[in-house]
């Protein structure tokens, strides 16, 4: 198909973190309904959300009360809830939530969902911060999904979640995997990031011939107040160019059309898988 209506919700937090995470999960729950009822009332035909997406970017802290945030996948509640959604709609879902593997072992995880409501599978976050305000390592292992590719009802989907997107290696890996578009689901605060929120995923759209679709939260979470989420979902282009961007401080809902012949036209064009020279770039995975 040479068309792809696709959307992006990003969002502020709709309770305390005081609350409890399941009535956290509760409350950003029903506030997504609505967004993705006009998502699939649209003839949205693959839907994301933003990283961790029913709860609060907890991080900040080293609590361990945030564990009982993390759910089962498939199993859970609140993947179990998107695959009848994906299934109501006949739309592709993205569900980025903290993953219980097992007791003690967590994950950073998008699970994909078909759109005819089946599990399809899940990428878990690679790589991990941890630095004041970002201690990913207290709450998440790191992921080794192998880079993964759904091939699902209306295309090629790669999942690579907030700060894998500083690493190449992994757009590489999706795009040689057959990526066509990949989904970036992010918690990124305004500081050092909101520069490169603008370049650094472009500059992977177009060095690996993929679209790429950004999503980021907005509103500012206390008590941790880390900064202010900066929202600025988009899509870019398989030549850098960033083709509709979200507000900076709105909850949306955003919604566009891509042309994924655009893919073939523009990898026929810059000629990088044909000129790349894997043979000669073991010395970046020999120099640890």
């Amino acid at each position: 198909m040479s068309k792809l209506k696709s959307g992006l919700i990003q969002m502020s937090l709709k309770a305390s973190t005081e609350s409890s995470p399941e009535e956290i999960r509760d409350a950003m729950l029903e506030a997504h309904i609505p967004f993705i009822e006009q998502a699939g009332a649209a003839g949205v035909q693959v839907l994301c959300f933003q990283e961790v997406f029913t709860q609060p970017y907890f991080c900040p802290s080293q609590d361990a009360r945030w564990y009982a945030a993390a759910e089962a996948i498939p199993d859970g509640h609140t993947t179990r809830l998107m695959c009848e959604y994906a299934k109501k709609y006949n739309m592709v879902i993205i569900v980025p939530i903290y993953e219980e593997a097992m007791t003690g072992v967590y994950y950073n995880t998008a699970a994909v969902i078909d759109a005819d409501g089946s599990y399809m599978g899940k990428y878990r976050k690679s790589h991990l911060p941890h630095v004041a305000g970002f201690w990913e390592k207290f709450f998440f292992k790191p992921g080794a999904s192998g880079w993964p590719v759904f091939n699902t009802a209306y295309g090629k989907i790669g999942v690579y979640i907030c700060y894998d997107r500083h690493f190449p290696e992994g757009w590489r890996a999706l795009a040689l995997n057959g990526a066509e578009i990949i989904y970036n689901p992010s918690a990124t605060v305004a500081g050092l990031s909101q520069y490169l929120w603008e370049l650094e995923q472009p500059a992977s759209a177009a060095a690996n011939g993929v679209f790429i679709a950004a999503i980021n939260r907005v509103g500012t979470e206390a008590p941790w107040n880390i900064g202010e989420f900066y929202g600025s979902s988009y899509f870019v282009n398989p030549r850098g160019q960033i083709e509709a961007q979200a507000s900076a401080d709105q909850d949306e809902l955003l919604i566009h059309e891509v042309d994924m012949d655009m893919v073939r036209k523009v990898r026929d064009t810059w000629q990088f898988y044909r000129d790349r020279r894997p043979e000669t770039y073991g010395i970046l995975t020999d120099l640890n």
